[in-house]
């Protein structure tokens, strides 16, 4: 009986301490090994998932210096769903059962309990509670709204301090994009828009409880570039309890930084051309390396801030900037097209040396006559006069119109559109930029495709021959086809970036130019090129055209141009100078083109005679002073000359040759009966972020009440 006793102790001695060494076993699983998944589970707790975007990579120009960065911002966002139900938990709830809780307005709960709070703080300001709304109603819980973008470290550090009071709102330290000189370079670099809820992807937003998005490029090299700019998404893990106090962070992955982007662009070169350009109303140009295709300046006036699109833009500068159509300051006119006038001739000249007839030549007698239409020189229009016979280097010296007419019908439609294809025209460059025009050449693919029957006649071959009727070229197309003839007949891919390199140093995009087509190679002959070069240097250096042009630091050789066109049912002109420089080993292409104005020689001469002193002045180490832009407005007025003061960008003096009597170009006429080219429309640019306008809703600061006299 002892025994068993004994036993029986024994037997419940093993049971208690097997049971207590089972319990401190999970006593360890559930309190330390599982810890965090059992407080996960805990009513009210909760983990939450936050989805931050990358850093948006870093812009310069060639030499490094800074035109896209990154500046710190303190923003406060509301998760509007975090919001409504600590209102329902805290306040409700206690009072109502859950079967009788009637549904409040999102903005009356923020209004009462957000704003409420935020404004003893001093962190409230008014707001569009309209938008708020319908954010609420697309975006729910993922995205957050962003509530203020313009806070500064001690309004940060104060809500930083009572964040935990305040559930659903969230402070953060992110960078915000500027432009630190202004507008230079505005229609390059572009801008931005704010990331919307249909950016996000149905399988990323299951992955996060809050969705912080990217913003993206819509314009430019940002839009262009945007790929590699955005950087590594970050993803943060946070353990909130039921009122909204966090518990502890499980988990982060740090957003990561976008590639480096590098232009090929001079941000001194790129501020000398947009100088030059504001002498006009209206206007592009390009500075080229013709020896490797880069874009040394692209710029195009009117112009615009690309700093107001950050983080929005208002709706009235919105509104200002497409109100227009004429001036269209969001326009790159560097990649849209216009009548190209006489700088076609540069391509009616390569189209016949391909076909071996650049050493003919032709007569010019005035006009030349298609049936009863009749394409006058610009010396028949102006006095009745003649040129007589003409070849090759003195028809682009005089700019005769009879002599490309002529010697675009002799080699036939087809050649000459073939020729023009080897030299860019009628076709994007592939310069790294959205929205660029491809132009139009008469008789392509592309533009009998869009004229069903349409034959090409030799009136329209005459016209396309000097660049009238429908022929439509793109500023960058004239000046990589100028590059061709510059380094000697090597078609360039023109390129802006020069460069791009990840945060961890592997090279994206390589700095390698790119030959597209060589003209020698193709048939022409070297003597032949040098014709058409000779013919430029003529225009500048001896009585031709492009006098205005000319400079003492250097030899130019350059070519004219003047279209007509209708703008508004009025006529008015394209006027173009396309040059290169110095003559002999060419480093700079530079064209421009003015819109409404008069005579190429007369108004684009100067300003590209002001650029080339500037540049070889900055070769000289007498370099212009980086500064910040500011917006040019422009001006639709119609120039017919221009006359540089003597002190225009670092005391440039206007050309010596200034007082000689302009050589207009040619005049269609009304008697030719042939229609004219009409100006085109600008490009609808993409529509950014626009701020929400205060509303009465949002009106959270409260206002001074009328006095009542007794």
């Amino acid at each position: 009986m002892e025994i068993i006793s004994k036993f029986r102790i024994y037997l419940l001695t093993a049971l208690v301490l097997g049971g207590f060494g089972v319990l401190v076993n999970r006593l360890h699983e559930f309190q330390i090994e599982r810890r965090y998944e059992f407080l996960n589970r805990v009513p009210g707790n909760q983990s939450v998932t936050v989805r931050e975007p990358g850093i948006r990579g870093t812009i310069t120009d060639r030499n490094g210096i800074p035109l896209a960065r990154n500046r710190r911002q303190y923003e406060i966002t509301f998760n509007l769903a975090e919001i409504q139900q600590a209102y329902l938990a805290e306040q409700v709830a206690p009072k109502k059962s859950a079967a009788k809780q009637a549904p409040k307005d999102i903005v009356a709960i923020v209004n009462e309990t957000t704003i409420a709070q935020l404004r003893k703080l001093d962190l409230a300001r008014n707001y569009n509670a309209s938008a708020l709304r319908t954010h609420f109603v697309t975006h729910g819980g993922l995205v957050p709204f962003r509530y203020r973008t313009d806070l500064n470290f001690e309004e940060f550090s104060k809500l930083a301090e009572h964040n935990i009071e305040l559930p659903g709102v969230h402070i953060a330290l992110r960078p915000q994009r500027e432009y630190p000189l202004g507008t230079l370079a505005s229609h390059v670099l572009g801008y931005l828009k704010q990331w919307e809820k249909g950016d996000i992807e149905k399988s990323e937003g299951r992955k996060y409880t809050h969705f912080i998005g990217s913003e993206k490029g819509i314009a430019g090299v940002e839009a262009a570039m945007d790929q590699l700019l955005r950087g590594p998404e970050g993803i943060k893990t946070i353990v909130r309890n039921e009122k909204g106090r966090i518990i502890r962070l499980s988990d982060y992955t740090k957003p990561g930084t976008g590639a480096t982007v590098r232009l090929s662009i001079d941000a001194r070169k790129q501020l000398l051309l947009e100088n030059a350009l504001r002498h006009a109303g209206r206007a592009a140009g390009v500075i080229m390396d013709p020896n490797t295709g880069e874009i040394l300046a692209m710029a195009s006036v009117p112009d615009y801030d690309p700093n107001a699109f950050i983080p929005s833009i208002s709706q009235d500068r919105w509104k200002n900037y497409n109100s227009n159509r004429l001036l269209s300051p969001l326009t790159n006119r560097a990649i849209s097209e216009y009548a190209p006038g006489s700088t076609m001739k540069l391509a009616t000249a390569i189209a016949g040396a391909l076909q071996g007839q650049a050493e003919r030549s032709f007569s010019c007698d005035g006009y030349v006559a298609y049936g009863k239409h009749q394409i006058g020189c610009w010396i028949w229009n102006q006095s009745k006069g003649r040129h007589g016979s003409v070849d090759l280097p003195s028809a682009i010296q005089k700019s005769c119109n009879p002599y490309f007419n002529k010697l675009a019908n002799s080699i036939g439609w087809r050649d000459m559109v073939q020729g023009c294809g080897k030299v860019g025209l009628g076709k994007a460059t592939g310069v790294e930029l959205p929205g660029e025009k491809p132009g139009i050449v008469p008789g392509s693919d592309t533009w009998l495709n869009s004229h069903p029957g349409a034959t090409m006649t030799p009136a329209l071959t005459a016209m396309l021959s000097i660049g009238q009727g429908d022929s439509m070229a793109t500023p960058l197309q004239i000046a990589a086809m100028t590059a061709s003839i510059a380094n000697r007949g090597t078609y360039l891919q023109p390129r802006i970036v020069k460069s791009a390199i990840s945060e961890e140093g592997k090279t994206l995009i390589a700095d390698k130019p790119k030959a597209v087509r060589n003209l020698i190679q193709d048939g022409m002959k070297p003597a032949d090129l040098q014709l058409i070069r000779k013919g430029m240097w003529l225009a500048v250096n001896s009585g031709g055209t492009a006098g205005k042009v000319r400079l003492s630091e250097a030899e130019v050789a350059a070519k004219t141009g003047t279209a007509q066109t209708v703008e508004n049912g009025k006529k008015s002109n394209n006027s173009w100078v396309t040059s290169f420089a110095p003559y002999d080993e060419p480093r700079y292409v530079v064209c421009v083109l003015a819109q409404n104005a008069g005579s190429g020689g007369s108004v684009c001469g100067p300003l590209v005679h002001l650029i080339y002193k500037g540049l070889f002045g900055d070769e000289k180490d007498q370099r212009l002073p980086l500064r910040a832009q500011t917006e040019f407005a422009g001006d639709t007025d119609r120039i017919e000359n221009i006359n540089l003061p003597k002190n225009a960008l670092d005391q440039i003096r206007k050309p010596a040759n200034s007082n000689e009597p302009d050589l207009e170009e040619f005049e269609i006429g009304d008697e030719a009966g042939i229609p004219s080219n009409t100006a085109p429309n600008p490009t609808i640019p993409p529509t950014p972020t626009l701020t929400p306008e205060v509303d009465p809703e949002g009106t959270v600061i409260p206002r001074a009440l009328p006095v009542t006299e007794p």
